[in-house]
């Protein structure tokens, strides 16, 4: 379906915390801008947040020279947002369980299952170099009534 209202851009921005509130307040200007509850908006701002900081931490290592790369699209189908790093990868399925017995008092992990819950669809995708996450929300279709 091509729809003529796509919201597509995307942003470059250096391995540093301080790089996180950019990406955060977009994720939530977007997710608005879908036609989301205010929960729902905030909810999608924080996983944003979350994806960022593990990219920049766990992927980039807080590396200078390495970056982080945002891209996001929303159409009329969905919101959907793709954060890259530049480091060594990451396989998904090698991250703790956070509701294993052994796990609960663990901080790591929680990020991923997070985004799971919140969003419909999250997809990692390695690169050479880094780690891609892809996050998809779909919109919700209001039933026109006759």
């Amino acid at each position: 379906m091509t729809d003529s209202t796509t919201n597509r851009g995307s942003m470059t921005l250096e391995s540093d915390l301080s790089s996180v509130d950019a990406v955060e307040t977009k994720a939530e200007q977007l997710a608005r801008e879908a036609g989301f509850d205010e929960d729902s908006s905030s909810q999608i701002a924080m996983v944003a947040r979350e994806a960022v900081i593990n990219a920049i931490l766990h992927g980039n290592k807080k590396d200078p020279a390495k970056q982080i790369h945002v891209s996001y699209e929303l159409n009329a189908e969905a919101l959907r947002i793709k954060i890259a790093d530049e480091g060594h990868g990451l396989d998904p399925d090698t991250v703790p369980d956070p509701l294993a017995p052994e796990n609960i008092l663990r901080s790591s992990g929680r990020g991923i299952f997070l985004m799971k819950a919140i969003m419909d669809e999250v997809h990692f995708h390695q690169l050479n170099p880094g780690t891609e996450i892809e996050m998809i929300k779909y919109r919700v279709k209001k039933e026109l009534s006759a």
